[in-house]
């Protein structure tokens, strides 16, 4: 029963990151940056969850959908301020810029916030289900649902929509997309905003099951992200909802019966060797370049 309740978790943990990795590898997939300020849009977003539903008073519904708002447009005006300029700059100034808006968002958050941790009130409480001697977070299981129909819900977004379809364009050559008639500024601007939503709805599912936020919330959620993304092969979506759910997976067993000091460790030390073996991820795809 403790195994069965183990692996409810993990799937519920995996979901979280699996919803932060489809941000980092949808702009990846298109533009081929890495934007490690992406995790710290889930920390955005559970402080917008809890001024609008501790000081504004907003319903649970309401509070998550202006939690929604307010990180999809932070994405778009990150893009717009920050990445598009550096269009056509080298990789390791666009990651250096990354990592700076990093910055810059925890230390807006520390300057306006505090570095207190502040309490948060849960948008999303379900009761606990139980099973004979086995009881199930009902946030849990609505985490893992919420993801299922997200994912869902995605895929067909980018396979039967003319938005998704240019976004495949774009993700395939840049600059012949641009030659049929695609707007390419539109679809990246689309891409940050999708992405930066999906990363508010992981904030409040995070909420529900940590119930705080402080101006480093997103930093270890946003690099196990990154993990999951890699490991299920960046630039794959199904490979960043895989990735995302091994990686939950793995670091609830890892802290149920080996320790919860080194389930870090082993989670990291799982990408490394599923590297080795297979450098592109677990789904990715190997592609060659001409000279």
């Amino acid at each position: 029963m403790e195994f069965l309740a183990q692996i409810i978790n993990g799937l519920s943990l995996g979901s979280i990151y699996a919803l932060i990795a489809l941000g980092y590898t949808m702009v990846y997939g298109i533009c081929k940056m890495l934007n490690f300020a992406h995790g710290d849009i889930i920390m955005v977003g559970a402080y917008m969850l809890s001024v609008a539903m501790a000081t504004l008073h907003f319903p649970p519904f309401l509070a998550i959908l202006t939690s929604m708002v307010v990180c999809a447009a932070l994405g778009v005006i990150i893009e717009r301020v920050a990445y598009k300029p550096l269009r056509n700059a080298t990789p390791l100034a666009v990651l250096i810029t990354a990592i700076g808006v990093s910055y810059f968002l925890q230390s807006s958050a520390l300057l306006i916030f505090g570095s207190t941790q502040r309490k948060v009130e849960s948008a999303i409480n379900f009761p606990s289900i139980q099973l004979g001697d086995l009881s199930i977070s009902g946030n849990a299981l609505v985490t893992l649902l919420v993801t299922i129909v997200l994912m869902v819900g995605l895929n067909w977004f980018i396979n039967n929509t003319m938005t998704g379809k240019a976004m495949l364009a774009v993700s395939e050559d840049k600059g012949a997309a641009q030659l049929m008639g695609v707007n390419v500024n539109f679809t990246i601007a689309i891409t940050f905003l999708i992405g930066s939503a999906l990363a508010a709805v992981a904030g409040v599912l995070f909420i529900s099951s940590y119930k705080y936020v402080g101006p480093y919330t997103g930093a270890m959620p946003g690099i196990k992200a990154f993990v999951a993304a890699v490991l299920g092969g960046i630039g794959s979506v199904p490979g960043a909802m895989l990735g995302g759910i091994l990686l939950g997976l793995i670091e609830s067993l890892a802290k149920a019966y080996i320790s919860t000091q080194l389930a870090d460790a082993i989670v990291f030390g799982v990408l490394i060797v599923v590297l080795l073996v297979k450098p592109t991820g677990l789904m990715g795809k190997k592609i060659t370049e001409k000279v």
